[in-house]
């Protein structure tokens, strides 16, 4: 299985595509004016403390102020405060924490006016960005992620992350994580961490507790709202993350971006430096790999499947719904069981990969096509949790109710990603939209591929707009002439002015138009 990181810098705007043999599974757009980033740690200034919601407001910067409940302030919180405030009073206290005094676990039933008082300074961290009217959400138990190894302050606990299932390779890790550690850090081990050796873990280890070290050396003069320790990049984090031995290539367009790549290569993979490549072709990055075609047709309200069935996807602001609909040339298998289960099953990949593409989060729901064999319906659950797999959000899959009904429920810390894919109707001006325009060449084909080789159409004229007709036509080897050694026959193709841009139709050897469903 092979994956490729393609990433493109326009304007103020970085964005990243994740394919998965050749096939668009993850899409990021980083906007570089977009402060208040997914582990960011900030100076922050309380300014109200709700008793009623057992939370607090804090003020970062952003235009509204940020929210700290009770149960995300950590059990270490007020050990957290004393270092802050010895730091800031410019105190002497060891940066690595060491030999420092920890103060006791605050209660987990307590109330926030217990901890925090209005107008006090308490370093916070973003764990979930501004989405829609709500600012962000903020907790104080900090972590520092590597690529091995997530640091932990204020805490000495040493855990395995729970896909790492071999009690053997826990016990190891643990073992040697907690023989390496600095007093008064706590570490969480990595999936990636499996099998690795001291070597690579405490090369990782000490670029973090570094991390630390540098962050609250910058504390000592920060001011409220300043950013104290920030994640890196969208694009060096994906790679912290998704980097494996499946990767066949990372290719950037932008130098800046390619050295910060490079450089981070360096760090966690020398070996797979070699990948890094430097786009400087003729064709925009995104159009030589084929990723803004895919993005036109994978982020529209529906989505086709290759069975010729296809999703309906509706977002609102309290959940998700998915539709599952079989389509009328989803007509392959014996009896009408058969075709659901079908249909079900390779929805369920198409639904995962959505998932994890729009980054959608919250409650989905999804209606399949209604089955009565109860293990049909334990096999579309089984699948969709083996399809989720791959995903780095928490998510939790519930089997299909008595009414068809798949209910899963999936964290988000970014605002959802939707990408405007209706256009400006050419005819109206505007008044109505149509389906993305790049899309008519895969409809015709489509229609074309099962008119021969489902209905066995003998003889097919095709009517299209002037330049439609010239896209197929022109050429030595035309488009046209590739159908011809594909089928085996002859497609027709005239010119018809009356018909709009986007509209075409299919005739037989009778001239009688052929409907299209």
């Amino acid at each position: 299985m092979s994956y490729e990181l393609i990433i493109s810098s326009v304007q103020d705007e970085c964005r990243i595509a994740l394919l998965k043999e050749k096939g668009l599974v993850e899409f990021h757009q980083e906007d570089q004016g977009n402060k208040f980033t997914v582990g960011d740690i900030y100076l922050g200034t309380v300014k109200k403390v709700v008793q009623g919601l057992n939370a607090a407001f804090i003020d970062i910067g952003y235009e509204k102020d940020a929210f700290l409940h009770y149960l995300d302030l950590g059990p270490q919180v007020n050990s957290l405060n004393k270092f802050t405030k010895t730091v800031q009073n410019r105190g002497q206290v060891s940066y690595k924490m060491a030999k420092f005094p920890m103060e006791a676990d605050i209660d987990k039933l307590g109330k926030i006016n217990q901890v925090l008082s209005k107008n006090q300074q308490i370093l916070v961290q973003v764990v979930k960005e501004p989405i829609s009217t709500k600012g962000p959400r903020l907790s104080c138990e900090l972590s520092l992620a590597g690529r091995y190894l997530v640091l932990v302050p204020f805490s000495n606990s040493v855990n395995v992350s729970k896909k790492v299932s071999d009690s053997d390779e826990r016990k190891r890790l643990v073992r040697l994580i907690s023989s390496i550690k600095p007093e008064n850090f706590g570490v969480i081990i990595r999936t990636v961490a499996e099998g690795k050796d001291v070597a690579e873990l405490d090369k990782d280890l000490s670029s973090l507790v570094q991390l630390w070290e540098d962050g609250m050396k910058k504390l000592k003069s920060a001011k409220p709202r300043d950013k104290v320790i920030g994640e890196m990049g969208r694009a060096s984090s994906i790679l912290r993350d998704v980097l494996n031995e499946s990767f066949d290539s990372i290719t950037v367009d932008d130098k800046v971006i390619f050295e910060e790549v490079r450089t981070y290569l360096r760090q966690i993979a020398p070996d797979k430096e070699k990948l890094l490549k430097f786009h400087n072709g003729k064709a925009k990055i995104f159009e030589h790999f084929g990723i803004e075609k895919q993005l036109k047709s994978l982020f529209g309200q529906s989505v086709s499947l290759s069975g010729g069935g296809y999703l309906i996807i509706e977002h609102t602001e309290a959940m998700h719904v998915i539709d599952v609909n079989s389509g009328n040339k989803s007509n392959s298998e014996n009896n009408q069981e058969d075709t659901a289960l079908a249909v079900n099953l390779e929805a369920v990949k198409e639904i995962a990969r959505q998932l994890r593409l729009r980054d959608m989060g919250g409650i989905i729901v999804v209606d399949f096509i209604d089955m009565r064999n109860a293990d049909h319906k334990r096999m579309v659950y089984e699948r969709m949790k083996e399809e989720m797999k791959g995903d780095r959000s928490k998510f939790t899959v519930l089997p299909l109710s008595k009414f068809g009904l798949m209910q899963i429920t999936r964290q988000r810390v970014r605002p959802e990603l939707n990408i405007t894919t209706k256009e400006t109707c050419p005819t109206c001006g505007g008044t109505g939209k149509i389906t993305a325009s790049i899309l008519v060449s895969d409809q015709i084909e489509h229609h074309l591929e099962h008119l021969i080789t489902k209905q066995n159409e003998k003889s097919i004229r095709l009517a299209v707009h002037p330049f439609i007709h010239a896209y197929y036509t022109k050429g030595l080897f035309s488009k046209q002439l590739g159908w011809f050694f594909k089928y085996k026959r002859w497609v027709s193709i005239m010119q018809d002015t009356s018909l709009p841009i986007l509209e075409f139709k299919f005739y037989n050897a009778n001239q009688e138009e052929i409907e299209l469903h």
